[in-house]
C-alpha cells in the first residue's frame, strides 16, 4: 500500500490522486496513477477541468472526466507491457468506481486491497456477485475489512 501511496504522487487529477499497484506471486507487475490518457493534455488551468466546470460531485458521471483512473492505468499499463494480472491483487488508495472494478473483474484480478471508500454503490453491487476479495486497509497495517465478493462486510 506504501507503493501506491508512492505511485499516486504522480496523479494529474486536480480532484484527486489515487494510485494503483497490481501484485501476482509476491511481485509487483503493474502500477497506474490517474491522469489524462498518453498524449492527451492532463487537466490544468489551460485546458480546465469538465468535473470542476460543471460542478459534478465526486463518484457522479465519471465518464465527464478526461482522466483514466489509477486501476484501469495499472490493468492496461501491465497489457501494454505484455504482462498478465489475472489471479494478482490489486492494492488501491481508493476503492474502485463501477468502471474500474469491472475492468478488475474481467482482467482476473482476484482480490482487491483499498484504503479509502469512493461514493459508488453500484461498484460494491457488481463485485457482489463475484468471487473477488475485498480488504479494506487501515494504515496501521491493519485490516478493517475482509468480505468475499458476496457482498459481505461494511460499504466502502
Amino acid at each position: 500500500m506504501r507503493m501506491a501511496h508512492l505511485v499516486k504522487q504522480r496523479g494529474t487529477c486536480r480532484r484527486r490522486q489515487v494510485g494503483a499497484v497490481v501484485v501476482r506471486d509476491k511481485m509487483v507487475v503493474s502500477t497506474g496513477y490517474n491522469g489524462a490518457p498518453r498524449g492527451v493534455p492532463h487537466c490544468s488551468s489551460e485546458t480546465g477541468c469538465l468535473t470542476d466546470d460543471e460542478a459534478i460531485s465526486q463518484g457522479a458521471r465519471a465518464s465527464v472526466c478526461m482522466a483514466a483512473h489509477a486501476e484501469i492505468n495499472a490493468i492496461v499499463q501491465a497489457g501494454y507491457n505484455n504482462v498478465s494480472v489475472k489471479g494478482g491483487t490489486l492494492y488501491c488508495t481508493t476503492f474502485p468506481c463501477n468502471f474500474c472494478s469491472k475492468a478488475i473483474i474481467n482482467a482476473g484480478v482476484r482480490e482487491i486491497v483499498y484504503e479509502e471508500g469512493y461514493p459508488d454503490d453500484l461498484s460494491r453491487r457488481i463485485l457482489s456477485h463475484t468471487s473477488v476479495v475485498l480488504r479494506r486497509f487501515s494504515v496501521g497495517g491493519s485490516d478493517l475489512e475482509a468480505a468475499g465478493g458476496a457482498g459481505t462486510g461494511e460499504a466502502p
